[in-house]
């Protein structure tokens, strides 16, 4: 992809991991009273509220003319991607903590480079391939200390299920938008993919049979202010940032630098959670860094 500005499309998919860190160190403590299921509709929702004034703002109407296909693609992302990808991942965050979901997470790149490969015929360079690799050993590397005996969930096989299928919801949704990112606005995007999670929440909601309690879990005053700002900065923010990225480069190296967002979440726990930042977790970040250059720059 083409741009202005040299690695654009770079610079704008390792910030994203920066922002999303963020705001899965705000949704860890949100999780603890509000349901997976609540928290996806309500991050949304504010992203969805949010975004009409910001497509005003860049001049873009709510409304392309746009073939039914493509309205019928980005609602298919969304709703794989956003509806059940998002859900399965805080599903997973609950029950696994950080530690286990950052190892689990690591399938995000496999999937979409295979994706990308069978789909949309791109390619890595060997270089791109030894820094994506780089990226996934760091996550792997900073996390499967952090999970002893004792905090293994009682059922970590589904956990991890939900994790794996998280994944591969995420990226699967990526992968259909990609071909339409070089032609369409990111945040017209962006609108069309969160009506189609939204409209696939709304269905899963609709046959649950808890759906009064999931929702009222939203209530609760104590993590009101987690709740709001990583919904702000998850699915606002770092979603623009996100398809921004992914329009300017492949999405095979977005994914790998979006990767590095599971090494950020343990700086910014360590800054607002108080949990601290060992050595093993320094060396991490710094092979991460490393894996995130080679990823950017050997194209």
């Amino acid at each position: 992809m083409h741009s202005a500005f040299p690695f654009i499309g770079e610079t704008l998919s390792l910030l994203t991991a920066v922002v999303w860190a963020l705001a899965v160190t705000l949704f860890r403590k949100s999780g603890e009273t509000v349901h997976p299921l609540a928290l996806n509709v309500f991050k949304n929702s504010l992203a969805l509220v949010l975004l009409v004034p910001t497509i005003w703002l860049f001049g873009q109407t709510l409304w392309l003319q746009a073939p039914a296909k493509i309205y019928a693609v980005l609602f298919l992302s969304g709703a794989i991607g956003i509806g059940i990808g998002d859900t399965l991942f805080f599903q997973s965050l609950n029950r696994l903590g950080a530690g286990l979901t950052g190892i689990v997470v690591c399938m995000y790149s496999p999937f979409i480079i295979t994706f990308s490969y069978v789909w949309l015929h791109e390619s890595l360079s060997l270089l791109q391939l030894i820094g994506a690799f780089l990226i996934i050993f760091a996550v792997l590397f900073t996390t499967v200390h952090q999970t002893s005996r004792d905090d293994m969930p009682t059922q970590p096989f589904l956990a991890i299920v939900y994790g794996v299928l998280a994944s591969a919801a995420m990226a699967g949704g990526v992968v259909l938008m990609k071909p339409l990112l070089g032609t369409y606005p990111v945040v017209w995007v962006a609108e069309i993919r969160l009506i189609g999670g939204m409209v696939a929440l709304a269905i899963i909601l609709l046959i649950h049979s808890g759906r009064k309690r999931i929702m009222a879990s939203l209530t609760s005053a104590s993590n009101r202010g987690y709740t709001l700002s990583g919904s702000l900065l998850g699915a606002y923010v770092s979603m623009i940032l996100w398809i921004a990225g992914m329009k300017y480069t492949q999405a095979s190296t977005a994914s790998a630098l979006n990767q590095t967002s599971t090494v950020f979440i343990f700086i910014f726990a360590g800054l607002l959670l108080k949990e601290p930042i060992t050595a093993r977790r320094a060396i991490g970040i710094a092979v991460a860094f490393i894996g995130a250059f080679f990823v950017s720059i050997f194209q």
